[in-house]
């Protein structure tokens, strides 16, 4: 018998509709996500409830951001086709687009930033073909790299605080992997499987490790946030007040919060893609940052 479920306690935090709310970060005061489909950028105060405030809006589908170093308000942004730097004036300055050309029509989907400076996305086709995704890594010289293929929806990564762990799913195939990563060089070895979900229910989606070196996941489709031990095991099931969770942040660690962002495409319920918090009992890190050059 696995741990019992909270009581549902997330309180609607920013009542805007999202289609495709993703990749909430906690960056500085705020926390940062996108609306995929819509290409947008948006910001939530992280001290009060309210509407979210747009940053940027592309003319191709947003899949995530991380925080430029040694900028305000630039980005790295797996976009579109593949993955570029978002200026401050809304600019699109494309770094690389990878999957450019295939045979199936593919975008980029989930991504962030890893302790030792470099960016990593995944891919997915539009119409969830099996196997057409892959996982690329931008190093910090702006080359972007291939690094997994045979994926059919790319969500996370997430990392530990030392970057060398990282976690990754493939939300079709409702499995969560673990590897282990070279610190320098980002190469990535000893890939084991860390939880297999079940695939007609449970589809893993973004992810974050809390300062317990925990991983929490967005279960979409089944209305929860999830905590895992570092053994795989699950240590406790948060309900959301809507069926389509996709993303969990963490924000402090004095009087730590948790945001889930949601998904209201095919949902005809009120609360549908909108933004929850509540406070949490661990807190995370900020959101890691793209160092370039």
């Amino acid at each position: 018998m696995g741990p019992p479920i909270e009581a549902a306690r997330l309180i609607p935090w920013a009542l805007d509709r999202l289609e495709l709310g993703e990749g909430a970060r906690w960056v500085g005061d705020r926390v940062v996500l996108v609306d995929i489909p819509t290409g947008r950028l948006l910001e939530a105060e992280i001290s009060q409830p309210g509407p979210l405030r747009l940053l940027a809006k592309l003319d191709v589908p947003l899949g995530a951001v991380a925080p430029m170093a040694g900028t305000e308000r630039d980005w790295i942004a797996a976009c579109g086709t593949g993955v570029g730097i978002l200026r401050s004036d809304g600019r699109l300055e494309w770094l690389e687009r990878p999957e450019d050309g295939n045979r199936i029509k593919t975008r980029m989907n989930d991504g962030c930033a890893d302790p030792a400076g470099r960016f990593w996305a995944g891919s997915m086709a539009h119409d969830f073909t099996p196997d057409a995704g892959s996982l690329y890594r931008v190093n910090r010289d702006g080359t972007v790299t291939r690094v997994l293929d045979g994926v059919t929806i790319a969500n996370g990564p997430a990392f530990n605080s030392s970057g060398t762990t990282m976690y990754f799913s493939d939300t079709a195939r409702a499995r969560i992997d673990r590897f282990s990563i070279d610190p320098d060089s980002g190469a990535l070895s000893e890939r084991t499987l860390f939880a297999q979900l079940d695939v007609d229910l449970e589809n893993p989606d973004g992810m974050i490790v809390d300062d317990e070196d925990h991983l929490w996941v967005a279960i979409w489709g089944m209305a929860e946030v999830r905590r895992y031990r570092p053994d795989g095991s699950l240590a406790d099931t948060i309900r959301v007040p809507t069926r389509q969770p996709s993303s969990v942040c963490l924000v402090g660690r004095d009087l730590p919060r948790m945001f889930v962002t949601t998904a209201a495409e095919g949902l005809s319920d009120e609360l549908a893609g909108a933004l929850f918090s509540t406070a949490a009992k661990v807190g995370g890190r900020p959101a890691d940052v793209f160092r370039l050059g």
